[in-house]
């Protein structure tokens, strides 16, 4: 069903609603011209193309949006180049789509509800052959999903198009203020807010108008514009959502993920707040937000192309679990020098800062959280330093205690979470040394802190976080080594024996893979359950932790994870037969109080599944179902427990008929809170 939102510009859409993308009924046609139906807190506007009647999209008034942008100028077709990158952007999981052409001296506009695939047989009809674009693609965060309403809003007189990522939250005030002017509105969006004020801000210098732009904006946004007027140029701003520019040979790209980009450039800048750019066939100028000249250093982008693709996986979730042994490799790989750690070629953080720290304070959102909990293990263990990990939601919040001597580390594997961002310059106010651990070197939070070490683990394609989640793991052991050599206090025998483990952990990795046909079969057998209940103790906790987030990710099946001495403070209440246990279990310095806590689940006949090391010959007795891995030091013991787990949570989706790539509700980067 195709809609004409103005005369012009096209778009198309099927109006749906709930999980099964069921199609409503839409009200009696024909609706006449400019005509408002409402359905169910919806809006819908009657529109025409050369006299051509078509229905028009439904539209929530109390929605917000979190999207993804692309935009390209240059000597291909940018149509191609839009769609390919919205492509890679689906991993974050959108429901609509659209993009804005150049095609014969005019902006033509095209949307779609759904995928990309579904506005590629739109953008065929229409052939669009002009080089210059811009592309959105919208998730509903507020008010459940809806069909398109993303992507370009024109201005007044179709002066300015917009994609816009973010939330303009004084956009009631400029909406009152612009009414009382004369402005007049077709929708209740905070985009189309943004292109009337600016073209009241504009006289004819577009970089004067979007600095006067900044200066109202009030919330969180990513912009990229194009003028009707103008077709050598796009427009890029930045206000605490990411944009990355791209810098080709007679061509210029932006986007707010380096994926969406990479086929054509590896070279990219990294936005920050406050800046405006101008993308052309030429190259691309920054400026800050007062309208002055900009200089920004520039990243080389290493990613291998194909390791983006799924390579004959079903899924990008059950390849980058498989992927974990190579991304753990790469992460030691050019850090390990003589036997010992060596971060010298890569922190600005010397020996003398080292020495005087006193507490290091590891600070995360969800999986990374869940690292750093572990990672808090080893740097009790091996550093003699108060060690504080929080939510880095609730830590920008506290009274938080920081000095010089405080190294505060962020970690993320996107680098773009928005609790981590604040967070960390919460921290920076205070004083503290700001360390980022993030798999994007050209993140913002790369940018932002005093440090960076990279996980260099290869794009992760699945929301739910994998080979990023060991990465992470990696990275902070090494760090807890090196501060811990440093400080004197870890010995060189020592060193040498957690190294030499490191090293063989890849391959301990691997070979619990191999074993990957038992993690299925037992996910056939409980993929019916509505609920599980996971536990471990000591270090073992965050990993069922991960592991309860991991299968509600991507199975939707209820899971809590709790630590296994708190089984008789509340959870015990809840064990039945029909509530399947997961205990993780290595051989540690806690095994036997872990298999007491797997005998107090038995006799409540609750089915037991058990992960523990080759040869315990006692998990078989004591549990009904065991999954072994090679065994390992006990610091070391998440890198092979995590994976029976992560493949638990795959194949239970799998049987149960989930999106396992794109769960509901749920975004690879959290950019706003």
């Amino acid at each position: 069903m195709k809609e004409w939102l103005a005369p012009g510009l096209v778009t198309s859409q099927l109006t749906r609603s709930g999980e099964d993308r069921s199609y409503r009924r839409m009200p009696p046609w024909p609706w006449k011209m400019g005509q408002e139906v409402f359905l169910q807190n919806r809006r819908a506007i009657c529109g025409t193309k050369g006299g051509q009647s078509s229905r028009v999209c439904c539209v929530r008034r109390d929605e917000a949006v979190v999207c993804g942008i692309v935009g390209y100028i240059g000597y291909r077709n940018a149509c191609s180049v839009l769609l390919d990158g919205l492509k890679r952007l689906e991993y974050r999981v959108y429901d609509s789509v659209g993009i804005a052409v150049n095609n014969s001296k005019k902006i033509e506009i095209i949307k779609e509800a759904g995928r990309v695939s579904d506005l590629e047989r739109i953008v065929k009809e229409i052939a669009p052959s002009g080089t210059q674009g811009i592309g959105n693609a919208r998730w509903a965060n507020h008010g459940g999903v809806s069909v398109v309403k993303a992507h370009s809003c024109p201005s007044r007189d179709k002066h300015f198009i917009l994609a816009h990522n973010g939330i303009i939250e004084n956009c009631s005030e400029l909406k009152e203020t612009l009414l009382a002017e004369g402005f007049n509105f077709t929708s209740e969006r905070d985009t189309e807010v943004i292109a009337q004020l600016l073209m009241k801000f504009y006289d004819g210098d577009v970089l004067k108008a979007l600095t006067s732009l900044q200066g109202q904006l009030k919330g969180s946004y990513a912009l990229a514009i194009v003028d009707e007027e103008d077709m050598d140029h796009i427009y890029c701003m930045r206000g605490g959502f990411p944009m990355v520019l791209g810098m080709g040979e007679g061509e210029s790209l932006c986007a707010t993920d380096t994926l969406a980009i990479l086929p054509y450039t590896k070279n990219v800048i990294s936005m920050d707040d406050g800046d405006i750019a101008e993308l052309s066939s030429q190259g691309i100028k920054l400026y800050d937000a007062k309208g002055s000249p900009l200089q920004k250093k520039n990243f080389f982008i290493d990613w291998d192309l194909s390791s983006a693709e799924r390579r004959g996986y079903p899924h990008f979730m059950l390849k980058e679990i498989h992927e974990q042994g190579g991304a753990f490799r790469s992460t030691l790989e050019g850090r390990l020098i003589n036997g010992g750690v060596d971060f010298s070629s890569e922190l600005a953080l010397n020996e003398e800062v080292i020495k005087r720290l006193r507490a290091i304070h590891l600070v995360a959102c969800g999986t990374s959280y869940y690292a750093s909990l572990i990672a808090e293990r080893a740097f009790e263990r091996w550093c003699d330093l108060d060690i504080k990990v929080d939510v880095a939601s609730e830590y920008r919040y506290r009274n938080i205690r920081l000095s010089p001597n405080t190294l505060a580390v962020f970690v993320s594997q996107s680098g773009e979470t928005a609790d981590t961002l604040a967070a960390q310059r919460r921290a920076r106010e205070l004083g503290a040394y700001s360390l980022a651990v993030t798999n994007a070197k050209e993140s913002t939070l790369a940018s932002c802190c005093d440090d960076v070490l990279l996980l260099k683990a290869g794009p992760e394609i699945g929301v739910a976080a994998t080979k990023t989640f060991t990465g992470q793991i990696a990275v902070l052991y090494l760090l807890a080594i090196y501060i811990a050599k440093v400080r004197g206090t870890l010995t060189p025998r020592m060193e040498k024996e957690l190294i030499d483990e490191l090293i063989r952990l890849p391959y301990k990795i691997e070979a619990t893979l191999e074993r990957e046909h038992v993690v299925e079969e037992l996910a056939s057998n409980f993929s019916g359950s509505q609920s599980f209940l996971f536990f471990g103790r000591g270090i073992s906790y965050p990993v069922a932790l991960e592991g309860a987030l991991k299968l509600k990710e991507v199975s939707y099946i209820h899971a809590e994870a709790f630590a296994a001495g708190e089984m008789k403070h509340g959870p015990i209440a809840l064990i039945d037969s029909n509530v399947p246990v997961l205990i993780v279990a290595p051989k540690d310095s806690l095994h036997e109080k872990t298999l007491s806590s797997i005998k107090e689940a038995k006799a409540r006949r609750a089915p037991v599944i058990a992960v523990g090391f080759d040869g315990d010959e006692q998990l078989a007795n004591d549990a009904s179902h065991v999954l072994y891995v090679p065994p390992t030091r006990e610091e070391f013991s998440p890198f092979v427990t995590v994976v029976p787990l992560q493949l638990l949570a795959y194949y239970m989706a799998k049987k149960r008929g989930c999106e396992i790539d794109s769960p509901r509700h749920l975004t690879k980067s959290v950019t706003e809170e």
